[in-house]
């Protein structure tokens, strides 16, 4: 049906075979840049955008020291999109990382913004590191988001706000970069036992979140996790949910209208448009009423200091939910 493609994922240590351990530090830089020849080769006439690296990052914003990063040190990143581009120079590629979709107001000098995001030195160190890849000319052309929400989240599972996630969008942009939202779902189990709660949250999760990544120029697609809650990866990985915007039964969910309706939102006749757009550029109305105020949760009253193991390697969509 013409459809286009986009190649997920060329290098990622999560789903990398263990006998890379067992490999020279030359000999994991052989496999590597075959792996991606070979990929890329195979598809090169039928694949024409790849996400060539994948959650590279801890949740502090730094690098996780997973096997590539030991094996190959901290220039293996740009190494891999080197590769790429001389498998494929007509490729858009793509580097894609999780929880790093917003970026707070920097201060808390306005009322009506939020200082930091959710995960603030994670998606400064998204930035920082798109920012090194450009500047030393390394063929990297867009930013991948993976907007994995869980709308009942506290702490660094709490979403972004829809100005969050523009501010960041347009930061990135402004590196000459496009962006998109690669991985889009929205978990609403952890929210009270309300259907018609969970289903108002879960909209306005998909719908202001969307209109405000269309609002920039540089945003230029999204992804969903999925299609219907039939078959969905949360139910494996998390629990049971219904994240997405078909039911069980194929049906069309509010949810499924949250994004009709952000995408109306770029629709040159306005008046077809009926999306609020009150919060696209800032936390807070000018009521003082915060976005999301309905079904947010509220921070817990004691710090767990849960131990952060994505250093080491372990996906942040494993740390407690």
């Amino acid at each position: 049906h013409n459809m286009e493609v986009k190649g997920h994922v060329l290098v990622w240590h999560v789903t990398s075979p263990p006998c890379l351990e067992d490999m020279s530090p030359d000999e994991v830089g052989s496999a590597v840049k075959r792996h991606i020849f070979t990929t890329m080769g195979y598809f090169r006439d039928r694949i024409q955008i790849w996400d060539v690296v994948n959650e590279a990052l801890a949740s502090d914003g730094t690098l996780v020291e997973n096997v590539f990063y030991r094996k190959m040190g901290p220039s293996y990143i740009e190494q891999c999109f080197r590769w790429a581009h001389e498998a494929n120079p007509r490729a858009v590629l793509i580097y894609n990382d999780n929880k790093v979709e917003g970026c707070g107001y920097g201060s808390d000098d306005n009322p009506r913004y939020r200082k930091n995001a959710p995960l603030q030195a994670k998606s400064d160190g998204f930035y920082n590191l798109l920012k090194d890849l450009v500047g030393r000319g390394v063929p990297v052309h867009g930013a991948g988001m993976q907007a994995h929400f869980s709308a009942g989240g506290v702490k660094h599972q709490r979403p972004p706000t829809p100005s969050m996630v523009k501010r960041q969008i347009r930061r990135i942009g402004e590196l000459g970069l496009k962006v998109n939202i690669s991985e889009m779902d929205v978990r609403v189990s952890k929210l009270p036992q309300d259907e018609a709660l969970r289903s108002r949250a879960q909209t306005c999760i998909y719908r202001d979140i969307l209109t405000a990544a269309l609002s920039e120029p540089s945003f230029d697609g999204v992804w969903l996790w999925g299609f219907t809650d039939r078959h969905t990866w949360v139910k494996n990985f998390y629990y049971d949910d219904r994240p997405l915007i078909f039911s069980e039964v194929y049906e069309r969910k509010d949810s499924y209208e949250g994004v009709k309706c952000a995408l109306e939102s770029i629709s040159p006749d306005e008046a077809k448009s009926l999306v609020n757009r009150k919060y696209i550029d800032c936390d807070v109305d000018e009521n003082g009423i915060e976005w999301g105020h309905e079904w947010m949760q509220p921070e817990p009253s004691s710090d767990d200091n849960e131990k952060d193991s994505t250093k080491q390697g372990n996906p942040d969509w494993l740390l407690p939910s």
